[in-house]
């Protein structure tokens, strides 16, 4: 799982809720919860009512594994800094004020279902959450986090294994490739239950709607699944009702069952430098298939010179036979916000791929510049980072414990509060 992402509604089992759609593309979570509360606005003086406020709230996250590349950063990263300053103000729709709270996570958890170097995994965790600011998150608008400071996702996830039939993970596609790939002998159980921390993730946060693409359609049914089952399970009959009261909390159904709300892929899809039919990914072998993100100069323009080509003369954009093309063009436009494919090809259309590919590599270089820059500046400050992430978990715990309590009230669990 290379990202997370979901539409939530905030701590249903505690208050009422509606629902309200925000997609962040990278598979992000829109959380949407309903209480009431005094205002001072002059209609709300005028009509003595307390004005309707329904909380937004936006969970993405990468894996640290690796360096994040090219595509990470366009694909997703980017887009939530574009989300972020377009929804962090509150504003009034049909009378209701809606707020928005961004959070944003290193998902930790994940990158240990396969082997890993636990040095590298720290560097890369720290790395990555550097690498969130430097893109833009800024954290006055946005809470950043690393998965595993929220304790709730690791014993989440335990509640949930426990309630997920066997059979019904060893029907996910993924871990059946992963599997063969590396050898059942080999696979760790976490690569096999890690949909269910990925449900652990979703849940958490009461998704309503979950903004996914089609290969992780698969997981968000899992997901769907676990609530019924579990609703059967433990959020029925008076014994449940009672567990409720005593704890304090309303007798409402722990999970809100998500929708799948299939998009395709938001922002740039960025393919590998070595195959345009596949996706830029950490996890090829071959370094010179990506630009990470933190590559220098120079290995920038020696991975652009040697990226795979065609030999059909001049550059042009959606031919299907010239998937290179396409996707090499894609990364020149993504670099330049706001210039359009017409006044690309204007440019480049009589080019050849040894006139082209400096010029791709200098907008890459002059568009990464002041991310790097940024990035050595707030990496090479140990407590501004540590302290950005520190802030970040706490509000994510108060969130995701709420949820967390509801589910331990749910299965019968004593109260620890």
């Amino acid at each position: 799982m290379a990202t997370i992402a979901l539409l939530a509604r905030a701590t249903s089992a505690f208050t009422p809720s509606s629902h309200v759609i925000s997609s962040l593309a990278t598979r992000s979570v829109v959380s949407t919860s309903s209480h009431f509360m005094s205002t001072a606005t002059s209609a709300e003086t005028e009509t003595d009512k307390p004005m309707k406020t329904r909380t937004r709230r936006i969970l993405s996250g990468v894996q640290p594994t690796g360096s994040l590349h090219l595509g990470n950063y366009l694909g997703a990263i980017r887009q939530w800094v574009e989300f972020q300053d377009l929804e962090c103000e509150p504003k009034i729709e049909d009378g209701v004020r809606i707020e928005t709270e961004n959070f944003f996570c290193v998902v930790d958890l994940h990158a240990i279902t396969m082997p890993h170097d636990p040095k590298e995994l720290e560097e890369s965790t720290l790395s990555s959450a550097a690498l969130y600011l430097a893109a833009g998150i800024d954290p006055k608008k946005s809470k950043v986090f690393i998965q595993s400071h929220v304790p709730a996702h690791s014993e989440l996830s335990w509640l949930l294994n426990c309630a997920t039939p066997m059979n019904w993970l060893e029907r996910m596609i993924q871990f059946k490739d992963k599997a063969r790939k590396a050898g059942t002998e080999s696979v760790g159980v976490g690569l096999f239950t890690y949909p269910v921390l990925m449900a652990a993730d979703i849940l958490l946060y009461q998704a309503d709607r979950v903004p996914v693409g089609e290969d992780q359609r698969q997981h968000l049914e899992l997901a769907r699944d676990i609530v019924r089952r579990w609703t059967d399970l433990y959020n029925k009959g008076g014994p449940f009702k009672k567990r409720c009261k005593k704890a304090g909390i309303p007798s409402f159904p722990t999970f809100t069952e998500p929708e799948a709300m299939i998009v395709k892929s938001g922002g740039a899809r960025i393919m590998s430098l070595s195959d345009g039919t596949n996706k830029m990914s950490k996890s090829d072998e071959n370094d010179n298939s990506r630009i990470n993100v933190l590559d220098p100069p120079k290995v920038i323009r020696d991975k652009i010179k040697k990226c795979k080509t065609d030999v059909v003369k001049g550059l042009e954009w959606d031919n299907p036979e010239r998937p290179e093309a396409t996707n090499l063009l894609s990364i020149y436009q993504a670099v330049q916000p706001g210039r359009t494919k017409e006044d690309i090809l204007e440019e480049v259309k009589d080019m050849s791929w040894g006139e082209f590919k400096p010029v791709l590599a200098d907008a890459i270089i002059a568009h990464l510049e002041p991310i790097q820059n940024r990035y050595h500046e707030i990496r090479n400050d140990e407590e501004y980072l540590m302290g950005v992430l520190k802030e970040g978990s706490d509000a994510a715990n108060a969130v995701a414990n709420k949820t967390l309590k509801a589910a331990r009230v749910a299965m019968g669990f004593v109260d620890r509060d």
